[in-house]
Parts: C-alpha cells; structure tokens; sequence
C-alpha cells in the first residue's frame, strides 16, 4: 500500500511541475513584474469570488446553464499541415487555446492541450467536450511551441511528455521552464522571455507582450511564474495571441508597437463578472482586438472544456453580435478546421446552430 501512495504522489508532483531555482529564479526576481514575493500585473487585479466564496460556490451548485454540449460537436481533419508559403498566414484550430499557425513559412503551435482534461489527474477535472483533430506525432515539424501561462487548460502534462520527443523549440514566459525542464525537454531548447523581450525563430521575431492574469498549478504556487500574451511577426504577416487576460490599457502599445496585425487569436470563455480582471468575455474581447490594431479575429479559449457557468456555445453567440456591431471580421472554424486569413469566414457549422444571430456573416462562409 505504502508504494502504491508513494506512486500516487510522485504521479501527481509531476503533473504539477516544478519550482523554478538558482540562476532561473534570480533571473525572474529581477523582472520589473516581480514584486516582493511573486509576479504581479501592473494594475490591480481581484477576483469577486475571493471575497465571497460561499456565495460563489452556491452559484455553481444551482447553475442550471447548459455548461456541456448536448450535441456531438463536429470535428475536422485537418488537410496537409505544412508550411503555407513564404507569404502565406493560415489558423488551424486544434481546440481551446491550442492554434497551428502557419505564417510566412513557419509553424508555431500554441498552448497545446491534447490531454483528456484541463486537470492534474486523468480521472477528475473538466473533460473534453471533443476529440482532437490530430495527433501530435503526426504533426509536421514545428519551428516553436509557444506558450502562455501555466494553467491546467494551457500547459498540459501529457502534452508536452509528447512534444518533448520531438526536435522542436519552446518558447515561454519566465518560470516556465523549470516545469519543462521536470518533464523531459531539454533545457537548451527552451526560451523564457519577459514582456517585451523577444526571440528569433527562423524568420519570425516571437515577441512576448503584456497580459491582465494570473498563474499556479497549486495550492501554494500563485503567481510564481510569468503570463503572456505573444505578437508572432513574420517578413510579411503579422499575428497576435492574447493567452488568457483581462481588460487592460498595455493593448493600446501592442498595437502600436508591434501592430497592425493581420490576425488575432483572442480569448472569449470562461467569462464571469467575478473574473473581469482576468478574463475577457465576448464584448471585451471584441475591445482588445481593436486595441491591437487586428484585421481578423479568430475567437479562442471556448468550445473545449467546461470552465465556466456560462452555456458551452454562450462565448460564440454573444461574440457575433458584439462582433457585427463593431465591424469586427470573424474566422471562425470547427475543430481541426483551418482558416486561410485573406479569405475569413464562420463554419456553417456555427451559422445553422446560432441562426439569425450570424445572418450578416452568411456571405463570408465557404
């Protein structure tokens, strides 16, 4: 019995990750973002459910939403995953926060989360809404894995043992690492990059950039390691991915900065009122893409996993109608589905299931 705990435990300390140490930690104690104990966002930044965890918790228990598709959600496979071109910029949508993005002749992948859940254990914690479109070792060779904090739903376990196999770089806010580095990846093919450093791969400048969030894998680990947001800029196209954030003034530099960008993978679910420093939401999220001076929005971080107490299609329903008020072009496919940038457009998939609501969008369909 004593082994099979000892066992259980060890399992579970390595879904966990690992502290950062030595020259890693002083690196991040000496970034502007770290306070006296912890990183910190530049403005402040609660959650209502902190203050009221009784009545939080008494909301989730009488929530009656429809939180998990009553319909098999449909799931694609996706067509030749290479290089579009030296001059081409395509999204492939994997699921959640996980986006193949093809961009002037490079691949870079972000949050990949293959695992069965957004948890530590296989057999807890919120499962799957879908299959994945396709797995990982039959990916093409990727030029970076970019990823933007250390959350169950954005750094999976099981995924990276997987990514660790192959020849392919990471690239990571500060902290990041040292979980890496616990699960098999080699330390020289990391990179960790504080908000407005930046990194050559191949042809693309990855940039990390501000975001409004938090981070922690435990009970005892808030905010010991960094969260970004990322530009990706190629020799000709230019894309922005927002990770998970709140509203926040520092999307007005990115887009200055670094923009006008060509796309951008913003997140939209597992919005609340408690969580509106952290989390976007469909109307706010409408107001960053603005503010980062993007063309096409590509909505992310909904339709995978039950996070919230917001219907599963709530995100997409309200995000098009804020989106049509605002002139906002959407790409939006099914999982596994691809969109080609210069050539938007809503799955019929999504325009049949929402109705009226995506009549505006109808001519953009394929």
């Amino acid at each position: 019995m004593s082994l099979l705990v000892a066992g259980f435990a060890a399992l579970r300390a390595s879904a966990f990750g690992a502290p950062a140490t030595g020259e890693r930690l002083e690196r991040m104690q000496a970034s502007p973002q770290y306070g006296t104990k912890a990183f910190e966002n530049p403005m402040k930044t609660t959650m209502a459910v902190e203050k009221n965890p009784l009545g939080s918790a008494w909301e989730w228990i009488s929530n009656d939403a429809q939180v998990v598709p009553e319909v098999e959600l449909p799931v694609a496979t996706p067509g030749p995953l290479a290089p579009v071109g030296d001059d081409g910029l395509r999204v492939t949508w994997m699921g959640h926060s996980s986006m193949l993005i093809e961009i002037d002749g490079h691949l870079i992948l972000t949050d990949p989360v293959w695992g069965p859940r957004a948890s530590p254990f296989s057999w807890m914690g919120p499962a799957r809404f879908h299959a994945t479109p396709v797995e990982i070792e039959d990916l093409p060779k990727l030029d970076a894995v970019v990823l933007s904090h250390d959350h169950y739903d954005h750094l999976d376990y099981p995924s990276i043992l997987r990514l660790a196999a192959l020849d392919t770089t990471f690239v990571v806010p500060l902290g990041l690492g040292a979980h890496l580095e616990s699960w098999g990846v080699p330390p020289e093919r990391i990179t960790e990059l504080d908000w407005w450093q930046e990194m050559t791969v191949g042809g693309l400048r990855l940039v990390s950039t501000p975001a409004r969030h938090f981070s922690g894998r435990g009970v005892t680990d808030r905010n010991s390691t960094l969260w970004s947001s990322w530009a990706i800029i190629g020799p000709t196209h230019r894309a922005w991915f927002s990770g998970d954030t709140g509203p926040a003034p520092f999307f007005d530099d990115i887009g200055s900065k670094l923009g006008p960008f060509d796309v951008s993978m913003i997140e939209i679910g597992a919005y609340h009122p408690s969580w509106g420093t952290i989390h976007l939401g469909p109307e706010a999220a409408v107001g960053v893409h603005q503010q980062v001076r993007a063309k096409v929005m590509i909505p992310v971080h909904w339709g995978t996993f039950n996070l919230a107490l917001h219907a599963w299609d709530a995100p997409i329903i309200e995000l098009s109608e804020f989106a049509a008020q605002a002139g906002v072009t959407l790409g939006v496919p099914i999982v596994g589905g691809t969109v080609d940038v210069a050539a938007p457009f809503v799955d019929p998939f999504w325009l049949d299931r929402i109705g009226s609501v995506l009549d505006p969008l109808r001519d953009h369909s394929p």
